[in-house]
């Protein structure tokens, strides 16, 4: 025959028909509201704020009936505060529900790393009462423990060389090695996963071999951002906010040591962190790590966009130019104070500057074309680039050349501007070529880039192949004071007798390699033996086509003296660091 219930208690909503004896036996949270009810006939309990709800509740219930159910990784966290939550203690029943809980925890549950970090993450919904009783933090320490003993046994397998050995080929790694465990802690709350990480560095995990782990859980926490495309946000304000801490924790948690993390996933970090306005002390460490590796860096991790909504440049110029001005401090500092010991921000490489300069000349090739780029801008991003990184200036040319395209009114102080961070004399003969007949140029732009391939035609003729020694136009001539016709007459003029000259060298090289042959003179500039040329040799050719062309350059450039010294004779050789302006 059926008992009837004589109480009811009422928990997560949901009502459960009971009877007071089994409850008050073992718990003493119900034996406490029985005893101390005013009312001799107490027929319903509530509890409000029961850790779990109503599966916790049924899971108590069944245990002091005697029903028998199974205590698993899944359901532990529950029973373990519900029991707490009841005083299910031994002062009421021996064995009673804690016991029980406290024993599976310690022989099973907290035994192996996934367990415990399954409890762990069971409990994120079951504070505060999980942390009262050491709950969260006993998983912490478990996993802490077990992350360390895993890392190192994994780490001895790696490398015998000890530490040392660990860390540089930890470094030296394409592609960072993540241990299985890893992704077990991707399912942590960020402020719980930030307490496990610090609990392992105190174990001694080394701070470098969170690298992995954090790239694991921003990937996977960040995922569905659109931050590699102009759009508006599509990003409701709670999971906005949610996302900003933590993007915002795993730059605190980020490695001081250079090459543990690659740039673009910085670059991903600092995408996000724009999108989502993170604090600027963030967005301002992630740009300085950036500068660290920027020689690492492929110019997709700098096209970041421009997420702002007022007409502005579709990509984000001001934070490419602060990570470059942030590159060159360190280069400066590092050079000074040479490279620290303790990891912290130091110098780049010296290798390092003629790939930043080709990566900044691409980017600044990239960005021309956009019509909302100010000359000011282009200028002030184009002179960061290090002069010595620049072998030549081609790539500058072509970025020059694009934005001048691309903004066909500017006024001509504008382009003679944009064309004054162009070195004419480090072109290359096929960017000389290109530029001769480049009608977006300023003529006298022109004229510099035909007066030095000339030159340089000459110094090959007089025996210098290299042609790398040729005076330079000095930085103060005024070349605009020439009247605009004449000038442009004269350059169709250098244009066919550059042409005549290259024709001319060709035929002389020819000449040579037949003299050479017939044993009159060495290519190195021998002396000629007493044999005479044979009749059916041309002669050399003479020097007054050379000549006539330095006639009517010395018409272009008044610094020549008018004695009719040669032009060689009179420009003196400038400085290497030497930038020749137009403007």
């Amino acid at each position: 025959m059926e008992i009837p219930s004589d109480v009811t208690v009422l928990a997560g909503g949901v009502s459960f028909s009971l009877h007071k004896f089994p409850l008050v036996s073992k718990c003493g949270y119900i034996r406490k509201m029985v005893s101390e009810s005013n009312d001799a006939d107490l027929s319903e309990i509530q509890t409000p704020d029961i850790p779990g709800g109503a599966e916790a509740f049924e899971l108590a219930a069944k245990f002091c009936y005697g029903i028998n159910f199974e205590i698993s990784i899944e359901n532990i966290a529950l029973l373990r505060c519900v029991a707490e939550y009841l005083e299910m203690t031994e002062d009421y029943a021996v064995g009673n529900l804690v016991a029980r809980t406290e024993a599976y925890l310690s022989e099973m549950a907290l035994k192996s790393l996934a367990g415990a970090v399954s409890v762990l993450h069971l409990s994120e919904n079951l504070l505060p009462l999980a942390e009262k009783i050491k709950l969260v933090s006993r998983c912490i320490d478990a996993i802490a423990f077990m992350a360390c003993r895993e890392s190192q046994f994994s780490m001895t397998g790696r490398s015998d060389t000890g530490n040392e050995g660990i860390l540089s080929s930890t470094m030296s790694q394409p592609k960072p090695i993540v241990d299985w465990w890893a992704e077990e802690l991707t399912i942590l709350r960020i402020d719980i996963f930030q307490r496990v990480l610090v609990a392992m560095m105190a174990r001694g995990f080394k701070q470098y071999a969170l690298g992995p782990i954090l790239m694991l859980y921003a990937q996977k926490s960040l995922r569905g951002l659109e931050i590699f495309g102009k759009g508006r946000k599509k990003i409701e304000l709670q999971q906005e906010h949610e996302k900003r801490v933590v993007l915002e924790t795993i730059v605190s948690l980020l490695p001081r040591e250079r090459n543990v993390l690659s740039v673009s996933f910085l670059s991903m970090l600092l995408r996000a962190a724009i999108y989502l306005e993170t604090t600027v002390a963030c967005r301002l460490d992630l740009e300085k790590r950036m500068a660290l590796q920027l020689g690492q860096a492929a110019l997709d991790d700098l096209l970041i966009p421009s997420y702002s909504f007022t007409g502005d440049t579709l990509f984000d110029v001001d934070t490419i130019q602060r990570i470059m001005m942030n590159y060159l401090e360190y280069t400066v500092e590092g050079n000074r104070l040479g490279y620290q010991a303790d990891g912290e921000y130091v110098s780049p490489p010296p290798s390092d500057t003629e790939r930043v300069g080709k990566l900044m000349e691409n980017y600044l090739a990239e960005i021309a074309s956009d019509r909302n780029l100010t000359v000011s801008r282009f200028i002030g991003l184009a002179e960061l680039i290090p002069e010595q990184s620049r072998i030549t200036e081609d790539g500058m040319y072509r970025a020059i050349d694009i934005f001048l395209k691309a903004h066909p009114a500017l006024s001509d102080m504008e382009r003679k501007k944009v064309c004054s961070l162009m070195d004419c004399q480090k072109l290359s003969r096929e960017a000389c070529a290109h530029a001769a007949q480049n009608d977006r140029l300023p003529v006298q732009t022109v004229v510099q880039v035909l007066y030095y391939e000339q030159q340089r035609l000459r110094d090959v003729m007089n025996g210098n192949p290299m042609g790398g020694d040729s005076p330079a136009l000095p930085s103060k001539v005024n070349l605009y004071s020439t009247d605009i016709h004449a000038v442009s007459d004269e350059i169709s003029k250098l244009k066919r007798e550059n042409e005549d000259l290259k024709i001319e060298l060709v035929k002389m090289k020819m000449r040579l390699k037949e003299i050479e042959k017939s044993g009159g003179r060495s290519a190195t500039g021998s002396p000629m033996s007493n044999t005479s040329p044979s009749a059916d040799k041309p002669p050399l050719p003479r020097r007054s086509f050379i000549n006539s062309v330095s006639k009517k350059l010395g018409r272009l450039y008044p610094f020549v003296r008018s004695e009719g010294n040669s032009i060689a004779k009179t420009r003196a050789r400038p400085s290497k660091n030497r930038r020749h302006s137009i403007s």
